[in-house]
């Protein structure tokens, strides 16, 4: 018997369960909520009206989205003024609405649906607050209440690394119409890297014709084989600008910015691999498909040469006219300097420019290119090491490295996007790595949920909000992509939404099963992993192994086994606290969480010894 299986099965009935024990299950928690009595009954002769025309797409999509949902069919109609209509959906901008740019005013009564805000944007996620009160199940009630919402953050974002491994329009696209059910209002493509250049420049065709193409790997990254002497580059792509015109299109009327990102002057390989003297060795490189080179071959453009920044001006020209967003992010991480040291042209800048370090020369590179954006008309964004050598004056500072970064750009007057590794990476595990895909560190939901992107005695005027970052190097289907975003997504969606003092853990694991029910009636992946059992390995003074076991959410019985079984609710049930010791002879530990008498959790084995290589690891 497949256990994995039978419990994954097992947890889907769970989630079909009536989950209704709490009237609403809204993600990210609104601000304020009053329930009132009854419900608005809805069905096909409901008209969703709306009293503007830039409002037309927004009520035949609320419509579209209701039928997806409720197999319920209304019509979208226009209407003259700001007054709520009888036995309808009401979507009206009235300017005289008490709301903050992107807030909104939900009502729900007997009698009609109404929903009012300032802006386009605040209906829209009012729209969405209402779509998730609208029951899967067939049912045509909407429970009267009363909702006033706005954001706690203008920047609610997250990145999908469309380099690494690419991505089609249409499943950026996917991602988009999901992140939005969220109030997620950025996508950051991270667009360029050493693995494929993914952005039509017109001028520069070869950044497509030989940068886009790498040849194909599979396996873990890093351990893959490097280009063979005449093995042909067939796996990658990259979006025309008439993709990307339509894309961004598509994520403006579901109010989405969309960030795009050329990694500089580090992760340059894909570029350099299609013009060479853009690096400082004047070699010749392969795009690189996921195999160890770092340090060894040249990633890094020449900050010293001027067809650099000529170079620079021509893809920053299209790539500014191409993305209306007033923001271009520019990488500016894990910049390897050993080629600059060696490099004449480097020297001579240096030289020429006072410049006492090859950090000094990086922020002299990021300066320039913060001129060639300000001279388009756009503001420059970058990685937290665009603070080494000296910060470029106007520069954004998205701070991953942990918060330390952001902490000094603010504190230097900067604006900054919080977006730390040990609360915002999502391509991190989320579980017990024996039982998830390959990849290098922990983030487990809780820890999602308990990021705050203010630090304590920071001026809360310069944070603009937070992201969550999906890197792609594991990643290399969009249903992984999936697995990966959701649910940690969610816990991101309410940190960067609801005040710090609404957010409820156990609130928060109520919603976030009902909204597992959603997705997956959507076919949408997700992980299940906040049900698993957590392992925490360690050694008494003796040095014998120690193991103890913790779950993240309440109400979770843990059973698990020594003797190579598999165990279920007749076995050994662990106690609270306990550290168990090891049995003379065994080499395997199983564990597994039930609730309510039914396996939740997934089946994890694991041999002692990768339990001590732990220990060591840590």
């Amino acid at each position: 018997m497949n256990y994995k299986i039978v419990s994954a099965t097992l947890f889907l009935i769970c989630l079909y369960v009536s989950l209704s024990a709490q009237p609403i299950n809204i993600i990210p928690q609104p601000r304020k909520v009053e329930m009132g009595n009854g419900y608005f009954i809805f069905n096909e002769k409901t008209p969703i009206l709306y009293n503007n025309k830039q409002l037309k797409f927004l009520a035949e999509y609320t419509s579209e989205t209701i039928k997806s949902l409720n197999n319920t069919q209304l019509t979208a109609k226009s209407q003259d003024g700001t007054q709520s209509s009888a036995k309808a959906i009401n979507i009206i901008l009235d300017p005289k609405i008490n709301t903050a740019k992107e807030g909104y005013v939900l009502r729900v009564s007997r009698r009609e649906i109404s929903i009012k805000a300032i802006t386009s944007q605040g209906l829209f996620y009012g729209v969405q607050s209402l779509l998730q009160l609208i029951p899967v199940n067939g049912d045509q009630k909407v429970p009267a209440l009363d909702i006033w919402d706005e954001p706690r953050f203008s920047w609610r974002g997250l990145m999908l690394d469309v380099s690494r491994h690419f991505f089609t329009i249409d499943e950026v696209k996917r991602l988009i119409d999901q992140m939005v059910v969220y109030k997620f209002n950025i996508l950051h493509l991270h667009l360029t890297d050493d693995q494929g250049w993914r952005l039509e420049i017109k001028k520069l065709p070869e950044l497509t014709r030989v940068g886009a193409l790498r040849v194909p790997r599979t396996g873990l990254w890093w351990d893959r084989d490097c280009p063979h002497e005449g093995e042909k580059a067939t796996y990658g792509g990259f979006y025309t600008q008439e993709e990307i015109k339509g894309l961004i299109a598509y994520a403006s009327q579901r109010s989405v910015n969309i960030l795009p990102e050329i990694d500089v002057p580090g992760h340059s390989l894909a570029a350099i691999a299609a013009y060479p003297y853009l690096a400082s060795s004047k070699l010749t490189y392969k795009v690189n498909p996921g195999c160890g080179f770092y340090v060894i071959d040249d990633n890094s453009l020449c900050a010293g040469k001027e067809s650099t920044y000529e170079f620079l001006n021509i893809v920053f020209s299209e790539v500014a006219e191409l993305f209306p967003f007033e923001y271009i992010h520019i990488g500016g991480d894990e910049c390897y300097k050993g080629f600059w040291e060696k490099c004449d042209d480097c020297k001579k800048a240096m030289s020429d420019n006072g410049l006492k370090d090859l950090n000094e020369l990086q922020s002299y590179f990021i300066k320039r290119l913060e001129k060639i954006l300000q001279e388009k008309g756009k503001k420059l964004m970058g990685w937290d090491e665009i603070l080494e050598g000296g910060l470029a004056p106007n520069a954004t500072v998205m701070s991953w490295r942990g918060m330390d970064g952001g902490i000094s750009a603010a504190k230097a007057n900067h604006h900054v996007v919080m977006s730390p590794a040990n609360y915002a990476y999502l391509d991190l595990y989320q579980g017990d790595p024996s039982i998830e895909p390959p990849t290098y560190s922990m983030l487990r939901l809780s820890t999602v949920y308990d990021f705050d992107p203010v630090p304590e005695g920071i001026d809360a005027t310069f944070i603009l909000g937070g992201q969550g970052n999906l890197w792609t190097e594991s990643v290399p289907t969009f249903r992984h992509a999936e697995y990966m975003f959701w649910p940690r997504s969610f816990a991101l969606a309410e940190v960067l939404w609801t005040p710090k003092s609404d957010r409820n853990w156990m609130g928060f694991i109520h919603r976030t099963e009902v909204h597992l029910q959603r997705l997956s009636r959507a076919d949408i992946n997700f992980a299940s992993s906040f049900y698993d059992a957590i392992i925490t390995p360690s050694k008494d003074e003796k040095g014998n192994l120690l193991i103890q076991l913790s779950t993240e959410i309440e109400a979770l019985t843990i059973y698990y086994s020594f003797d190579n079984t598999y165990p279920d609710h007749h076995s050994a049930q662990y106690q609270q606290g306990e550290k168990l010791s090891i049995p003379k002879d065994a080499d395997t530990f199983r564990v597994i969480t039930y609730r309510d008498a039914k396996p939740v959790g997934r089946l994890i084995t694991v041999s002692l010894d990768d339990l001590v290589k732990r220990i060591k690891k840590n």
